[in-house]
């Protein structure tokens, strides 16, 4: 059975599923179409059911749980991991600022509208490129995910809220951000089969984490080695691999204003 994969090209994602891609693993039968994108085009093609297995924000899946189920492994949960809001030091901010956020459906802009209700003024920027807008002074303050939160200091912006502890507080869970779905409409079967087969790849990348693989090289954004290395280590954890009873916990307070049934989000 062929099945379509979504995952975006961040180092988190190519590290817990090279072993995928490249066949170094037992996939039972199975065989995967991989499409590499940005994390809100994913969100996007989820919201249109468009592939049969997705990374997507867990905002976003608040909008397609009719169409998928959440797989036990491969999110991105942890703490200290959080996006982070970003601005130039001389500048200050008000509720009529402009904010660049890496899509209206990620999580990061749904901690955003916790933690500053009143930021109504907000443009959506490919991620990578938030950094660029911020020092252009195209967008007053920006919302940073991924590598970029290694980078910021190093070109002069400062942090205006860590939006990971601020949820941390908040809540005294990890922060979710991003989990893997299948379609809901598949085999009982089918879908038990994928999560053993993403465990068993997230697992062998974490058997082997001191070789930084081509393919993640290859699809980062940031070159250098030490930066890639830190952006794994902070998103690719024990959650990766079984979300447990704290990681189902945590998904589920992303749903407590919802009218969706908890249980009906897992696999």
């Amino acid at each position: 059975m062929k099945l379509t994969l979504g995952f975006s090209p961040c180092p988190n994602d190519t590290f817990m599923f090279d072993a995928i891609v490249h066949n170094m693993i037992d996939t039972e039968g199975l065989e995967f179409d991989v499409i590499l994108s940005d994390v809100e085009q994913l969100n996007q093609w989820a919201l249109e059911c468009k592939l049969d297995l997705t990374k997507l924000s867990f905002n976003a899946f608040r909008y397609c749980v009719k169409d998928y189920v959440l797989l036990n492994s491969g999110s991105a949960l942890g703490r200290n991991c959080g996006p982070l809001l970003i601005k130039d030091p001389q500048k200050q901010l008000s509720k009529e600022s402009c904010i660049a956020i890496p899509g209206k459906y990620t999580t990061a802009n749904m901690l955003l509208e916790l933690a500053f209700p009143n930021f109504q003024n907000k443009k959506e920027v490919l991620f990578s490129e938030i950094e660029e807008k911020v020092l252009k002074n195209e967008v007053d303050a920006g919302l940073i995910i991924h590598e970029n939160r290694f980078t910021y200091k190093d070109k002069g912006l400062e942090k205006v809220l860590d939006l990971g502890e601020f949820w941390e507080q908040k809540t005294s869970l990890p922060i979710p951000l991003g989990g893997i779905v299948v379609r809901r409409n598949f085999t009982t079967d089918i879908k038990n089969k994928v999560d053993r087969v993403l465990k068993r790849s997230v697992e062998f990348a974490l058997s082997n984490p001191n070789s930084l693989s081509a393919y993640v090289k290859y699809n980062a954004q940031e070159i250098e080695d030490k930066i890639i290395k830190s952006h794994i280590d902070l998103y690719v954890n024990e959650f990766s691999v079984s979300l447990g009873v704290e990681g189902r916990n945590a998904v589920k307070k992303i749903f407590q204003n919802t009218k969706i049934d908890f249980e009906s989000i897992f696999v």
